[in-house]
């Protein structure tokens, strides 16, 4: 069908929903004014996917509280005891969203599934004052008593681990770029949240403690025998602490273990600015030889058009539409030698492939027309950049020329590396040109001016408003030029004549000019006001981009190590959140590191709680190769956030093993009463986080709105919480054991601040 494409952009700031929705009505009155046989409907809207996306998000934030509630209830086993945390978790995410407010957020994927992994964190304050409090009053105390002594006990752990998680997202305010505008957004959502749910912990859910927790309960058959199975498996870890405290070296060498293994695995593991998401689409950006004229460029679009349109027929089909459109988009949009397709695909839930393995089906349709190069392409999740390529190098120099040299000899290179295609210069001489060169001499002998063949050519070829004529109120220019066809070739030359000033007799211009064809180049580049060349490539599914760029960093500095080289587009963003990564990373470390050691008042206690953090690590990364995701913007972030969360279960048994000393016991009694006393709340809050995650998980197994973002981040976060959960349980006690006892006891200063004041 022969259409008119209408394109609207949101203005930045605006909501790409709600603008969806104003258009929408706007649509339907303005159908009712349409003459019979025009139609007006939308046949692409990012909206769709931004939509389906959020409610994604939506359905696993309600299915992650239900499943956390009923984790909560199986270890509690009294309904009583869930209302605590089940009121602790929506009053918090609700004051969360004051911090989105104030610092002028919206409302996106990436803050909603910040509230998902808020639902794992907010919940383990509550759970462990809650199950400080019940563990009291099923030692015979009542529950006001309960909950004031168990409040005071937990208290200290509590506020540390909130302050350390705070610590640890501090860093993320300042990122740069595009990966800090996402990392910003994170932190403020789930600092809000943690900061809500640690007042939360200590005021609310005391008070809740004291006035519905019962030691007089009817507990139902599966609540009593998952007590027993739990029993059974708390006195299987007593026993095999006891073999594993002393094995000072074997974790010692462990711990190496873990932190190399890690170094190789984030080696391995590929990385990409932003997962592949399937968007419910798939572009076709093609190219015809430069100079080539529209209808030709269009030929050769329609033949993939065609190509494409029997696949709507089939049975089953996952597509719903193709658009075609000439020139391309973006840069491209003045060139008519590019052509871009969209091809629709139906909804999520209608199909059984993502829209990756639909593309590659179709592929051989795609790439071998004859004189036109054409390749598939995935729209980015989240724009960084134009449809480019991701691999985009640009070089400096002085001159053209000498660029030229470069880029042939760097692209020979990267020729040879098999990953690469499609790669390609923003500079060649390859557009067409013919030049005219008046032969003066014969110009002269047949009295034809230089300047009169210079206007007839302007006016012909460029175009001359000679006037303007009026219709219906409105003015119209006349523009004096020559056929459009004739204006396309060499040819069109031999109809042009200009009159000689000796004679007044026309003479064909063909007779005093001599042609010229010669290639030149369609633009020179500039960048930052520098003389540059950009060059451009695709990269194979197996291919990283950072190991592409590592690549093309290596050719150049064996073929112009003199040349500046800078970056652009994914390559600019992957360049700097790589560096940014570690710098983060580190920071968020050190800065949980010194707010634990003022704390805790030791240097020590900080040390042995901030080993869990490689085991966190290790699990994280394990679980991106096993699931086929990515280091990617969202599994850093989750990399991160496992720094604070995987301390949280060393805090608990560090903090209670210093307040058992206190009562005069030994070390090695203290931290095995620590680690058999917080054994229940370090198992329930952990598999609470976990849970919390498997909705990201499992849901993310088939075609999906924003599934690679929720995989990233969940894969990531589950893999790091089982991993360190079982680990942290045998290294922090046996750690403890091994550098803490040459460490006062936390009441040390107390004590001998009481004897000088005497």
């Amino acid at each position: 069908l022969k259409t008119v494409g209408i394109g609207i952009y949101a203005k930045s700031g605006a909501s790409t929903v709600e603008l969806s929705n104003e258009i929408k009505k706007k649509i339907k009155e303005v159908k009712k004014t349409l003459p019979d046989g025009l139609d007006l409907e939308i046949a692409f809207n990012r909206a769709t996917y931004v939509g389906a996306a959020i409610n994604e998000v939506y359905k696993t934030l309600v299915i992650a509280f239900i499943l956390v509630v009923l984790i909560i209830y199986l270890f509690l086993g009294n309904l009583k005891a869930v209302i605590v945390p089940a009121i602790a978790l929506p009053v918090s995410l609700i004051a969360s969203f004051l911090g989105i407010y104030i610092f002028g957020l919206s409302i996106n994927i990436f803050v909603l599934l910040s509230f998902i992994l808020a639902i794992g964190i907010i919940t383990d304050d509550s759970v462990i004052m809650t199950d400080a409090i019940y563990r009291r009053i099923e030692n015979g105390e009542t529950p006001l008593v309960a909950a004031y002594k168990g409040s005071k006990q937990i208290t200290f752990a509590i506020i540390a681990t909130t302050l350390i998680l705070i610590a640890v997202f501090l860093p993320l305010i300042f990122i740069e770029g595009i990966s800090g505008t996402l990392f910003r957004e994170t932190a403020i959502a789930l600092s809000f949240s943690i900061v809500v749910s640690s007042f939360v912990a200590l005021t609310l859910s005391p008070m809740l403690g004291s006035k519905f927790l019962t030691k007089k309960i009817n507990k139902n058959f599966i609540i009593k025998k998952f007590e027993s199975w739990f029993l059974t498996f708390s006195k299987f870890y007593q026993e095999t602490l006891s073999v594993t405290l002393n094995k000072t070296k074997t974790i010692t060498f462990f711990i190496m273990f873990v932190i190399i293994s890690s170094a190789l695995l984030f080696n391995f593991s590929k990385k990409e600015l932003l997962p592949m998401e399937d968007r419910g689409a798939y572009l076709i950006i093609g190219f015809t030889d430069e100079g080539s004229s529209f209808e030709y460029t269009e030929e050769k679009a329609q033949i993939i058009e065609e190509r494409l349109i029997p696949l709507l027929q089939e049975e089953n089909s996952p597509y719903k539409r193709f658009i075609m459109r000439v020139p391309g988009f973006g840069s491209s949009a003045n060139s008519f030698n590019s052509f871009i397709i969209i091809a629709l695909l139906d909804h999520w839930k209608n199909r059984d492939q993502d829209s990756q393995t639909v593309m590659r089906q179709a592929i051989g349709k795609i790439v071998t027309v004859p004189q036109a190069v054409a390749f598939p392409i995935s729209p980015q999740s989240i724009r960084v950049s134009s449809y480019n390529k991701p691999v985009q190098m640009v070089i400096y120099g002085t001159t053209y020329e000498e660029l030229e040299e470069i880029q042939k000899n760097v692209i020979g290179n990267l020729r040879r590396n098999p990953n690469l295609s499609r790669i390609e210069s923003d500079y060649s001489r390859n557009k067409p040109e013919v030049t005219l060169v008046i032969n003066k001499n014969k110009a002269k002998d047949l009295g034809v001016s230089t300047e009169s063949i210079g206007r007839t050519l302007e006016t012909l070829y460029g175009g001359k408003k000679v006037t303007t004529f009026n219709k219906l109120g409105k003015e119209y220019p006349i523009i004096l030029q020559q056929y459009l066809s004739d204006r396309r070739n060499k040819e069109g030359i031999s109809k042009i004549f200009v009159r000689s000033e000796t004679n007044g007799k026309l003479v064909s211009l063909v007779n005093l000019v001599d042609f010229k064809e010669q290639g030149t180049a369609k633009e020179l580049a500039r960048y930052n006001r520098q003389r540059a060349v950009t060059i451009s490539a695709n990269i194979s599914e197996n291919y990283s981009l950072p190991e592409a760029i590592k690549y093309l960093e290596n050719t150049m500095a064996k073929v112009a190590p003199k040349n500046q080289i800078t970056w652009k587009g994914k390559s600019e963003e992957v360049k700097e959140t790589s560096n940014e990564l570690f710098i983060i990373f580190a920071l968020s470390l050190l800065t949980a590191y010194l707010v634990m050691a003022a704390t805790f008042n030791s240097f020590v206690h900080p040390f042995i709680i901030i080993l869990t953090v490689p085991l966190a690590i290790f699990g994280g990364l394990i679980f991106i190769l096993f699931l086929n995701s990515s280091v990617n913007i969202f599994s850093q972030i989750a990399l991160i956030i496992l720094i604070g969360i995987s301390t949280k279960n060393s805090i608990l048994i560090v903090d209670y093993a210093n307040q058992i000393r206190t009562t005069g016991k030994n070390i090695e009694s203290a931290i095995k009463e620590a680690c058999n006393i917080r054994f229940r709340p370090i198992i329930m809050t952990s598999l609470s986080t976990m849970i919390a995650m498997l909705p990201l998980v499992i849901g993310n197994f088939g075609p999906g709105a924003g599934e690679g973002s929720r995989l990233a981040v969940g894969s990531t976060i589950l893999g790091g919480m089982i991993i360190s959960t079982f680990f942290t349980l045998y290294v922090t006690p046996t750690m403890y054991l091994a550098l803490a006892k040459n460490t006062k006891r936390i009441d040390a200063v107390d004590i001998e601040l009481k004897k000088e004041l005497r």
